[in-house]
């Protein structure tokens, strides 16, 4: 019996990254012979975050359109896509996967967009309510949608939509053992209540600038982490 191979794509922020690799633990958790080969864009943090966690990655040389049509690096975005397709030509004829996973991010783009053409199974796991553009002009040629949030039929068509939820790493499935390393990190009082404040992708700045000024007005018998900035109190 041939073992199975699949291929994940995916990158640019973390919130592709880490459910594309707590995809990839799920299968090896499933069976272990399961060959998987990562997929992701060059000089992006895929390219140290995937080999930490003990998977082999292959960067494509894409990048992504900026919305300022003036930007210079829209010039070289032609190029660059189409020497992305071609290799991902290469990588899907070599590696011979039997489905594709994408997570998002422009890096998923080129290789799902050759593995279907090909016939090959794809899907894609859209992490959020709202699609980035990549997830959406895939899902036109995909063969599974897996979503975390309903009405989602509002980007994807529907009959392809699985509400699966997100993938989640299995560090955080129990976190009770850390609670004591935790505390220890940020010398925190284990008597306090703790607030984590966690944002993400174009929002997390923004959030983290308000909960620090509103932190320093919180009562004294609290901590808050702000994403990873920390504030005592």
């Amino acid at each position: 019996m041939k073992k199975l191979k699949v291929i994940v794509s995916g990158g640019g922020t973390g919130g592709h990254i880490f459910p594309a690799i707590a995809i990839a633990n799920a299968l090896k958790l499933n069976d272990d012979s399961i060959d998987i080969l990562f997929v992701g864009a060059k000089g992006k943090m895929e390219m140290e975050k995937v080999p930490n966690s003990g998977y082999r990655i292959v960067g494509l040389p894409i990048i992504g359109f900026q919305r300022k049509l003036t930007d210079k690096r829209n010039f070289i975005f032609p190029f660059k896509l189409f020497y992305s397709l071609i290799k991902s030509l290469f990588i899907v004829l070599k590696f011979k996967p039997n489905i594709v996973v994408g997570t998002g991010g422009y890096a998923s783009g080129p290789l799902l967009f050759v593995a279907s053409k090909m016939g090959i199974p794809s899907l894609i796991q859209e992490q959020n309510s709202y699609p980035g553009i990549t997830n959406k002009l895939l899902s036109k040629i995909t063969n599974k949608i897996c979503v975390a949030y309903p009405g989602m039929e509002k980007f994807f068509p529907k009959e392809k939509i699985l509400f699966s939820g997100n993938p989640i790493r299995q560090d955080l499935q129990d976190i009770s053992k850390l609670k004591e390393e935790a505390f220890g990190h940020f010398k925190f009082d284990n008597k306090k209540t703790t607030i984590l404040v966690v944002g993400g992708s174009l929002g997390a700045l923004t959030i983290n600038k308000t909960m620090e000024k509103f932190a320093k007005n919180f009562p004294s018998g609290y901590s808050v982490v702000v994403a990873n900035r920390n504030v005592f109190l």
